[in-house]
């Protein structure tokens, strides 16, 4: 598929996916969602690829839904929006948002789904949809509440304020706040040192962390012995016991 609204790069085993409307801050539209949501499936069945960063060309992430769309955006219609952030969250590999700017919206619900957000000091936040008569749909109000709690998230969302990269870290939206130029030398350094770990491992991990936020304690601890059992049938934790043994680097091999 070719691109217009985005670009997919991969460099050795990290792919980069660049949100690529400045001109609309990025703005999420029907081609853009699909466009990404092909770029998505390439990214998860390429077994090269050890890990996902997510950013935005220009001022912003992504800035929201494009607007525009919205009046011809009917209640049926809207069940057949592709939510990025369900996508997002189904990968299989780790993703890392590396938020340059704007993340409004729709973009900070696909912040949100990533599994960690490297912010730069210009980056902003929010769920302004209140202001326009809706509310978030792509996962605004149960992410964000399970992200920073229900007082804050509520304040957020029924205010539609947008807060700095500082404020977003202070409230734990963000892992960390980086200048704009190390951002993405930031975002890189982490993906280089995930993709070291045993990918199968990775997967695991992450469906349990996923459960876990979906489910109560006792059922989360469950999956989570289920995912631990099955990660000791791995080809890799074999690897990473001898190596460790041996006082020498693994070598996985994604199974």
């Amino acid at each position: 598929m070719d691109y217009e609204n985005i670009i997919l790069e991969k460099e050795e085993n990290i792919a980069v996916i660049t949100f690529n409307r400045p001109e609309a801050m990025n703005a999420l539209n029907i081609q853009t969602r699909a466009e990404f949501a092909a770029a998505a499936k390439v990214v998860e069945e390429d077994d090269a690829i050890k890990v996902l960063i997510l950013t935005g060309s220009g001022k912003a992430f992504v800035a929201g839904s494009d607007i525009k769309e919205f009046h011809a955006t009917t209640s049926f219609a809207a069940h057949n929006i592709v939510r990025l952030g369900a996508i997002v969250e189904a990968l299989s590999k780790p993703v890392i948002a590396a938020v340059n700017g704007f993340c409004l919206g729709g973009g900070c619900e696909i912040a949100m789904a990533c599994d960690l957000i490297i912010a730069s000091e210009k980056a902003k936040f929010g769920q302004p949809e209140i202001n326009l008569g809706i509310i978030p749909g792509g996962g605004g109000t149960q992410r964000l509440q399970r992200l920073i709690g229900v007082c804050r998230a509520k304040e957020l969302i029924f205010t539609g304020d947008i807060i700095r990269a500082d404020e977003a870290d202070r409230i734990g939206l963000v892992n960390r706040v980086v200048g704009m130029d190390d951002l993405m030398p930031a975002a890189k350094e982490i993906a280089e040192k995930i993709a070291k770990k045993s990918s199968a491992a990775l997967k695991l991990a992450k469906q349990s962390i996923n459960k876990g936020m979906q489910t109560s304690l006792r059922d989360g601890l469950d999956y989570e012995y289920e995912m631990y059992a099955l990660s000791l049938s791995l080809e890799d934790k074999t690897e990473g016991v001898n190596a460790f043994l041996e006082k020498r680097a693994p070598e996985f091999k994604g199974r």
